[in-house]
């Protein structure tokens, strides 16, 4: 008998005006338990979560628990199980985190996103809210298929009052970003109060957030 895939919840698998491929993993200079820099551990959350997800899971498990540090974002998105994962993982070793969006922060990446003690955002990013899509390369049962339609919609709803606790934001507000889908810009999230801003030009991000202690 073969292994027959089951339906992922593809939560913003990629967005759907970049169409790249993923990203190679980032490189790994040493053991993240080093002696960390004045400013803390960095580490990168890029390219597809679905296919980095043990890699990524596991660079976040090498970190000291209830250290300091900043993960930077450049993720089209991915599975909704393993953008939970990573902010689970966030939380519940109560990694202090800086989140920083580089480029693109979408889909199931938010979570980790929002699992971040501070937030940063430049006036250049993009961040795309969407509804979970589900999908399976090979043909399921009338039932299976109810069944995991049935779960996805218990999914989504659970991971909505994730996203609002974590941030927080109004369900209504996070609602009308969700569905049908919208890109939220950095300034947007600034005006939320879910962010705070930097600029590219004003000097390197660890004098800007100093400033704005």
């Amino acid at each position: 008998m073969t292994r027959r895939e089951s339906p992922r919840p593809g939560w913003y698998r990629s967005a759907p005006h970049r169409g790249r491929q993923a990203y190679p993993a980032p490189h790994r200079s040493g053991p993240f338990n080093d002696e960390p820099s004045k400013n803390g551990w960095e580490i990168s959350i890029s390219g597809d979560l679905t296919d980095k997800q043990q890699d990524l899971v596991e660079r976040l498990l090498e970190l000291p628990r209830n250290s300091s540090g900043y993960i930077f974002f450049d993720s089209g998105g991915g599975s909704a199980y393993v953008g939970l994962a990573l902010a689970s993982v966030i939380r519940l070793r109560g990694l202090k985190a800086t989140g920083v969006v580089a480029s693109e922060c979408s889909s199931a990446a938010i979570l980790p996103f929002a699992a971040c003690e501070r937030r940063f955002v430049t006036t250049h990013a993009s961040l795309l809210f969407h509804p979970i899509r589900w999908s399976s390369e090979e043909e399921i049962r009338l039932e299976e298929a109810a069944e995991w339609a049935r779960h996805f919609a218990a999914l989504e709803q659970d991971l909505d009052r994730l996203l609002a606790q974590m941030f927080p934001l109004s369900d209504e507000k996070l609602q009308a970003w969700t569905r049908p889908g919208r890109f939220i810009s950095g300034q947007e999230m600034v005006d939320e109060g879910l962010a705070e801003m930097i600029d590219l030009f004003s000097g390197d991000l660890w004098t800007q957030i100093a400033a704005k202690r």
